[in-house]
């Protein structure tokens, strides 16, 4: 009995166990069938919201979105354009602009932290106070110039640093392969590659290139990753061939440099001149400067001397004062002028022979042995528009055709301003201001014959036609007259060539001054031709304030020697006939 129930209580229990479990199961499975449907409404409320936000932005705010991935990736670049050479008449380069980088910064991308200075300190030498300033002046730009035109080395570096928000940029710097030889006369550009001064300025127009566009894809870094469309080419500059030689360039240069340091003079010029053509073959200045890293100030080494500084040319004037006598048919070189007894009044004022009496001179020996006197009693006797009226002629007085910028016109009064002794003292060069090309242009009349060139720059394959100012006699008897410059006794010994026959003449003269002339300053020039015959080249040599010889004939003589001597050989030009 007792066994029975308890077997009853087993089963009783086990119904019980089994009745918990199965109702313990049905609990579960109904709490766990409620939160998985919670977490896929959930997923696909996410779901939803996304889609609804993708739908939002790639249809209805599409326009937006694309405007500003573009602004962060797509850019519109300069492409840059090559600036034209300017070429000596040889085809050898005198400026050609070559490829470098700039470094600039976008201040929306940078990242002012101190490693990021501290490696652009490194590398440009930057401060850290400079950078942020930058950043703080143009906080609204997107780009700003750290450095412009970089060495291929330094870009290099920087280009490797990876920095977000710095960036290189190609640009073009000029090169001058003459250095200081041929400065002032090429000139320079600035640092967007415009020319400043010489003839870059002179022809910029012709030599700049017109940069073109495009539009990019780049990347974090501002890499071009690709060329999304061209806006517009770039066109390249025009190449520019003068009529400098380059071997006569440096020529003139160096002999110019030897003259001016050995007289410790203040400055001179020298200009080589074709008279056939009017091409100028040379022109060289000191004090000069590299334009390939030229200095931030300017004390007068920028200034083309040879064309913007006038100067009382003295005797070299003597020669044309003697060719308006011989053109009027009164006086013949032979002619005698009696120059004793060394000076004579012009109203109240003297004029004098700076040396010694000279006496009866013939017109030839006048002009040999410079002297004062004569020539202004031989000016006095003719009317003093026949004078003033060649000057014009020659190109006294105004501007050449060059076309350089600044050239100065010189200063020639106009005639009826003349007094007795002014036209006097015009005769042998006072009261009168020309500049170094003026007086080689003049000179070159007398070199062809009479005839008057357009001065030029640029390289003449069809020479301009030129007119006639003066008589071909005239002018042939003249060149006669000025190889008895040269030759014993005459004041331009030291300007003779051996194997040539060199027609020139001396020039020394005071400078002038506010209170009138200081007789310890002086000009010193020589102004020649060769081969005197049938002259190729005209070379003028001025030479401003020489110390202890002053002469023309010691100071500028010399170097016109050197300077026409080489040339000659260099251009292969024959003597000609004795």
């Amino acid at each position: 009995m007792w066994k029975n129930q308890r077997n009853d209580f087993e089963n009783i229990q086990k119904i019980k166990k089994t009745n918990h479990f199965t109702n313990y199961s049905q609990s579960s499975s109904s709490f766990l069938s409620w939160r998985f449907r919670f977490v896929i409404f959930g997923f696909f409320l996410l779901i939803s919201a996304l889609i609804a936000r993708m739908t939002y932005l790639t249809v209805f705010n599409r326009s937006f979105l694309v405007k500003q991935s573009n602004s962060r990736a797509l850019r519109v670049i300069n492409i840059p354009a090559y600036r034209g050479m300017i070429l000596d008449r040889n085809g050898r380069p005198l400026a050609v602009s070559t490829p470098v980088d700039s470094i600039w910064m976008n201040p929306q991308d940078f990242q002012a932290t101190s490693e990021n200075l501290k490696q652009l300190y490194h590398r440009l030498s930057i401060s850290s106070e400079r950078i942020k300033h930058l950043l703080k002046q143009n906080s609204d730009r997107e780009f700003v110039y750290l450095r412009r035109g970089v060495d291929p080395g330094l870009a290099q570096q920087i280009k490797a640093l990876a920095i977000p928000g710095i960036y290189l940029e190609r640009e073009y710097k000029r090169y001058y392969p003459l250095g200081e030889a041929a400065s002032q006369a090429v000139g320079f550009t600035n640092i967007d590659d415009r020319g400043q001064a010489g003839l870059e300025l002179a022809y910029n127009k012709w030599l700049e290139g017109l940069p073109g566009k495009e539009k990019v894809l780049k990347d974090l870094y501002g890499h071009v990753i690709a060329i999304i469309s061209q806006i517009s080419p770039a066109r390249s500059g025009h190449d520019l061939s003068l009529s400098i030689d380059s071997r006569l360039q440096f020529l003139a240069y160096s002999e110019l440099k030897a003259t001016v340091q050995k007289f410790h003079a203040e400055s001179g010029s020298v200009v080589i001149l074709n008279p056939k053509t009017g091409e100028i073959l040379a022109m060289a200045n000191q004090p000069s400067f590299n334009p390939n890293g030229r200095p931030d100030r300017d004390y007068g080494q920028f200034r083309n001397r040879a064309v913007t500084d006038m100067f009382e040319p003295g005797s070299t004037m003597k020669a044309f004062s003697i060719a308006s006598a011989l053109d009027s048919g009164k006086y013949v070189p032979t002619t005698k002028i009696d120059t004793n007894p060394g000076w004579f009044m012009v109203g109240h004022n003297k004029i004098h022979d700076e040396t010694f009496n000279h006496g009866v001179l013939t017109v030839t020996q006048v002009l040999q042995k410079s002297s004062n006197v004569g020539v202004a009693k031989m000016t006095l006797s003719l009317p003093a528009e026949h004078f003033i009226d060649l000057l014009h002629r020659v190109g006294f007085g105004e501007r050449t055709d060059s076309g350089f910028p600044g050239e100065s016109p010189g200063m020639l009064k106009d005639r009826y301003q003349w007094d007795p002794f002014d036209l006097a003292t015009l005769a042998f060069g006072y009261g009168i201001s020309v500049t170094p090309l003026q007086l080689a242009s003049a000179y070159s009349v007398i070199a062809d014959s009479g005839l008057k060139c357009p001065i030029t720059f640029l390289k003449q394959d069809d020479p301009k036609a030129c007119s006639r100012v003066m008589d071909e006699k005239a002018t042939i008897a003249m060149r006669e007259m000025l190889r008895s410059v040269i030759q014993l006794g005459g004041t331009g010994t030291s300007a003779r060539i051996p194997g040539y026959q060199v027609a020139g003449k001396t020039g020394t003269a005071y400078i002038a001054v506010k209170s009138g002339y200081d007789k310890k300053r002086h000009m010193s020039s020589f102004v020649g031709m060769a081969p005197a015959s049938d002259p190729a080249l005209v070379v003028a040599v001025v030479i401003r304030d020489p110390k202890d010889d002053y002469y023309g004939g010691v100071v500028a003589a010399p170097a016109f020697s050197k300077i026409m001597g080489d040339s000659l050989r260099i251009l292969n030009i024959s003597p000609g006939e004795d």
